[in-house]
């Protein structure tokens, strides 16, 4: 906190969550300290930069007045993050039942022999509070970093997954891709409706009657159970 005989301002730098391409906005809390009225005025080395509200005007004694300082979206960042901006903020005692109408330039002018109370106040910019901290997130108590891998792992699946029906449910098929995916479920339906056939011969080779030889019926049940692996190892590609 910075303390003067007129106003106390809270706080002394003007701190900015900055991020690119967005407005941000800081604060200022001014207290009246003293038995008077106080007239204050902020000035900024930037002013196309920053808007301020209010500006000026007037804190009864004993009194509060929070100002909001916003920051126009910016295009780029300053090298290290680093903010040479500068704001200053004017006090001087005003008459009884003044507001902020009854403020004006010459009021805060020294040359004109008035007592002005100045706090510059300096610009920092700050990384912002609601980004994701992975350092922080992976040494909290009673993390498991197995836990966080599996968590990664599903969402990789997941994301595999949404890309690959994005892809398949895309209109915008060539030709060559409808031909392929049109031949292979042809091939599949047929493997499906080949595989149905042996399984019936199979079983009526199981409940036939019991004449045949014991040879003969394995070879023929070896060589059927053999396409059909064949076909349900095809259908599981």
């Amino acid at each position: 906190m910075s303390t003067g005989e007129l106003m106390n301002i809270e706080p002394r730098e003007l701190k900015f969550a900055f991020e690119l391409k967005k407005q941000i906005s800081s604060s200022l809390t001014l207290f009246n300290k003293s038995d008077k009225h106080v007239a204050f005025k902020v000035k900024t080395t930037n002013p196309k930069k920053y808007c301020v509200r209010p500006n000026t005007g007037v804190v009864q004694p004993g009194s509060t007045c929070d100002i909001t300082v916003t920051m126009q979206a910016q295009k780029e960042a300053p090298p290290d993050m680093q903010c040479k901006d500068k704001f200053l903020l004017q006090s001087i005692v005003a008459s009884p039942g003044a507001d902020a109408k009854d403020i004006t330039p010459e009021m805060f002018s020294k040359e004109a022999g008035h007592v002005v109370e100045e706090c510059k106040l300096r610009v920092v910019y700050v990384a912002p509070s609601n980004l994701p901290s992975s350092v922080t997130e992976g040494s909290e108590e009673g993390s498991s970093p197995r836990a966080s891998n599996m968590d990664l792992g599903s969402r990789n699946q997941s994301e595999v997954k949404a890309s690959h029906r994005s892809f398949v449910d895309s209109p915008d098929k060539s030709p060559e891709v409808r031909t392929l995916m049109s031949k292979l479920n042809e091939e599949k339906t047929t493997a499906i409706q080949q595989g149905n056939k042996l399984r019936q011969e199979l079983e009526l080779l199981m409940h036939s009657s019991g004449t045949r030889s014991q040879g003969g019926v394995s070879v023929k049940f070896v060589a059927i159970v053999g396409l059909i692996s064949v076909l349900v190892g095809y259908l599981m590609k």
